[in-house]
C-alpha cells in the first residue's frame, strides 16, 4: 500500500467536500470581487478555482500565476489558504522527491509528505497577505528550505534518542489548534481529537497512548496522521 498517495487522496477527498460547500462559494465570491481582472466569473466556488489552475484547464502560465498570487494575498481567509494548499500539493511531492523523502532520517516516505504538508500550511499562514508574482515557486522554495531544516533537526534528534516516548511535549501555544481540537471532541472524531490532545499538549508518549487505546503503535500513528491532515491542517 502506498501511504504517500493515501494521504494525498485523503486531502483531495476532503477538499471535494470542503471546496463545494456554501462557505467556499462565499469565499470565492469575495475573491472574484477583489480580483476581477482574474476572469474567474465562471468559478462558483473555490473548488472551481483550484480546478482552473490545472495544467489542462486551458489557462496560460501567466493567468495561473496571477490566480495563485491572488490566493496568497487573500490567504488570511482559512478556506482560501486551504485552496492554495490544495493547488500546491503536486509541488509538495516534488519537494519531497528532491530531498529523497528523508531517506535514512524518517522511516517511510509518507512521513516526509505529512510533514511537508504541515510545513506548507505554515508557509502559507506566515506569508498570507503578501503579493508575490511568482508565489507558487517562492512558496515551494521556502517549503524546501523548511523541510530540509526539519530533516536535519530530526537527524540530529535521532542521534540523541530513538524512543518516541522520550519526545518532549509541545507547549500549548497554538490556540487555533486547541480551538479545532475542542470543536472536534464533541463529534464523531472525539477519540482521535482526544488522543491528539494528549499526545501534543499533555506529552503522553505514543506507546502509552496505543496501550490505553488498545491499538498498535503503527496503526495509531497512521490514524493520527490521517486525522491531522484531514481535519487540523490548512
Amino acid at each position: 500500500m502506498n501511504l504517500t498517495h493515501d494521504y494525498l487522496s485523503q486531502l483531495r477527498t476532503d477538499w471535494r467536500c470542503v471546496g463545494r460547500g456554501e462557505p467556499s462559494r462565499l469565499a470565492c465570491a469575495r475573491l472574484r470581487s477583489r480580483h476581477d481582472a482574474l476572469a474567474l466569473r465562471d468559478a462558483e466556488d473555490l473548488f472551481d478555482v483550484v480546478t482552473a489552475l490545472d495544467r489542462g484547464a486551458g489557462r496560460s502560465v501567466l493567468d495561473r500565476a496571477r490566480i495563485v498570487q491572488a490566493l496568497l494575498v487573500e490567504a488570511d481567509d482559512e478556506l482560501i489558504a486551504r485552496a492554495l494548499l490544495q493547488t500546491l500539493l503536486p509541488g509538495v511531492v516534488s519537494v519531497c522527491r528532491q530531498l529523497r523523502f528523508g531517506r535514512g532520517i524518517v522511516d517511510e516516505p509518507h512521513e516526509s509528505v505529512a510533514i511537508a504538508v504541515s510545513l506548507l500550511s505554515d508557509v502559507i499562514r506566515d506569508w498570507a497577505g503578501q503579493s508575490r508574482p511568482y508565489a507558487a515557486p517562492d512558496i515551494l522554495s521556502a517549503l524546501r528550505s523548511r523541510l530540509r531544516r526539519w530533516l536535519l533537526k530530526e537527524k540530529a534528534g535521532r542521534v540523541a534518542t530513538t524512543s518516541l516516548d522520550d519526545v518532549a511535549p509541545v507547549a500549548p501555544t497554538s490556540s487555533p489548534l486547541l480551538t479545532r481540537l475542542e470543536a472536534l471532541r464533541d463529534g464523531p472524531h472525539e477519540r482521535l481529537a482526544r488522543l491528539t490532545y494528549q499526545c501534543v499538549f499533555a506529552g503522553v508518549g505514543l506507546g502509552e497512548l496505543a496501550r490505553s487505546d488498545h491499538s498498535s503503535v503503527p496503526t495509531l500513528k497512521r490514524e493520527l496522521q490521517v486525522f491531522a491532515l484531514a481535519h487540523l491542517l490548512g
